[in-house]
């Protein structure tokens, strides 16, 4: 009896700490060179300051970003310019994307850093 509830708990330890291994939701690098049509909006890192309307990108979480991306292309969520550049996007490109932008240093952050440096 004792032998069965161990193995049980060996498994179960198992499967939790697969479970708790964070996967890659893309690929960083792919996503960089796919961003190209992101640069005018949202900057080449995802932090465009020239435009409030337009959403920081860098640092948000890549679960977010892809699941933002799906909305824009099946048109659950309405954007004219976004919903046409989602139109063409593949689910690889999407992660891909999602990927590089969350690994960009959070643009709030970045602007934090910039002001002290700029007041010292």
């Amino acid at each position: 009896m004792m032998h069965r509830a161990t193995k049980a708990c060996l498994l179960a330890g198992a499967l939790m700490s697969g479970a708790a291994v964070a996967q890659p939701i893309g690929d960083v690098e792919a996503g960089r060179e796919k961003s190209q049509a992101c640069i005018a909006c949202h900057g080449e890192k995802g932090a465009a300051q020239n435009n409030p309307a337009w959403p920081m990108l860098a640092g948000q979480h890549p679960d977010y970003l892809l699941h933002a991306l799906k909305a824009y292309k099946s048109g659950d969520r309405q954007n004219a310019i976004m919903n046409g550049q989602a139109a063409g996007l593949s689910a690889q490109d999407m992660r891909d994307l999602a990927a590089y932008f969350a690994a960009q240093t959070p643009a709030v952050h970045g602007l934090q850093r910039e002001a002290v440096s700029s007041a010292e």
